[in-house]
């Protein structure tokens, strides 16, 4: 199982960019995708997941600003991430695993991840 991310760039204060995840290697059904994303110096944080049959779940930092989507016949997932903030500034990760877990928010939950993609935002 491989996960590619990709989206990330400089962007301004206030902008949006939309990062995807592209799933290979399995089938896409019942498989949970998430992303994670580390700041500098910062641990790792949630934040959103989604999975067939589930609402998606955010992190709180992130709620009303973000968006995860999936579509299945690409097996791809992508985060739309709108009034970007300095703070969101990190490297972004996908992560995967087969069955939904309620402790989606926990990376140590998921076996797959994909490198990251570094978003910067500028003021």
């Amino acid at each position: 199982v491989q996960l590619q991310a990709s989206g990330g760039g400089l962007v301004q204060s206030g902008g949006s960019l939309r990062l995807s995840c592209a799933v290979s290697g399995t089938t896409f059904s019942n498989f949970a995708i998430a992303w994670f994303r580390q700041a500098p110096g910062k641990e790792r944080e949630f934040v959103s997941a989604i999975s067939s049959g589930k609402p998606a779940y955010y992190g709180n930092s992130v709620k009303g600003r973000f968006t995860i989507s999936k579509d299945t016949a690409k097996k791809e997932v992508y985060l739309q991430m709108n009034s970007l903030k300095r703070e969101d500034t990190a490297v972004y990760h996908c992560a995967g695993r087969h069955g939904w877990t309620i402790r989606f928010g926990a990376e140590n939950e998921y076996v797959y991840w994909g490198q990251g993609t570094l978003v910067t935002v500028s003021s």
